[in-house]
């Protein structure tokens, strides 16, 4: 005796079965994951990447639909986006979303290709590399350690604090400039409020920075202030 299926459950499967049918009837080429190792990542639309980065989709929405729609998100939100924004989407669950989420983080943690060993002349030669903390909505201290030639090796986010608060000291932020064997160090932090002048907690910490990293060898060249707005404060210029 066949299996019996209630109207509903057949309805998913026509559904289901169409979308198979849609993604076998896709060239191979044209499919993101199948592209992306064809044409490498730079050839996929931004709706491609998400549907890559899912895998696939739902009944009567495939993985590039929801895409596109998740796309639109991360255009307005970019960094600020958050899994609860994603789960929006029909066909996002929290584990998609938290993929999305998960693979912003990554890229966000490495510096872009084309700086890459960049020499640092100057303070405004840094703020490529931290551009995306500008916006966030809470105070971030970032390390970018140097090497002898003042280029950048990594950039590190030490401490991620409440609003207009982040508490950080010397061990967490040389650990990483040790690991790197770097031989100087730029300090960068966000205000979120958009004020660009530096509190006397900022000037202390500079103070008590300076005199660990010439303990260690590891020079401390400038300790930079970014908001939401164009330009930014150096502490180092100031004393």
């Amino acid at each position: 005796m066949g299996t019996r299926h209630s109207a509903k459950q057949l309805s998913i499967l026509f559904a289901k079965r169409e979308v198979d049918m849609s993604l076998k009837n896709t060239a191979d080429i044209d499919k993101p994951r199948e592209k992306l190792i064809a044409k490498g990542p730079a050839s996929l639309e931004l709706e491609e990447l998400v549907a890559a980065i899912i895998g696939r989709g739902i009944p009567g929405c495939d993985a590039v639909q929801i895409g596109k729609k998740v796309a639109k998100i991360l255009m307005s939100r970019t960094y600020e986006t958050m899994v609860d924004d994603l789960c929006e989407v029909n066909g996002m669950g929290e584990a998609k979303a938290c993929q999305i989420i998960a693979a912003l983080e990554l890229a966000r943690r490495f510096p872009p290709p084309v700086h890459r060993f960049a020499v640092i002349h100057k303070a405004e030669d840094v703020l490529p590399f931290v551009h995306q903390y500008r916006y966030d909505t809470q105070e971030n201290v970032v390390s970018v350690t140097l090497s002898g030639a003042h280029e950048v090796l990594k950039v590190r986010l030490i401490t991620k604090g409440l609003l207009n608060e982040s508490q950080i000291h010397p061990r967490e932020v040389f650990a990483g400039a040790i690991m790197d064997r770097a031989a100087a160090m730029i300090l960068v932090h966000n205000h979120p409020s958009g004020n660009l002048h530096p509190s006397r907690q900022d000037l202390k910490i500079t103070k008590d920075m300076q005199a660990a990293g010439e303990l260690l060898g590891i020079k401390l060249l400038d300790h930079l202030i970014v908001g939401p707005k164009e330009g930014f404060w150096s502490i180092m210029d100031e004393e």
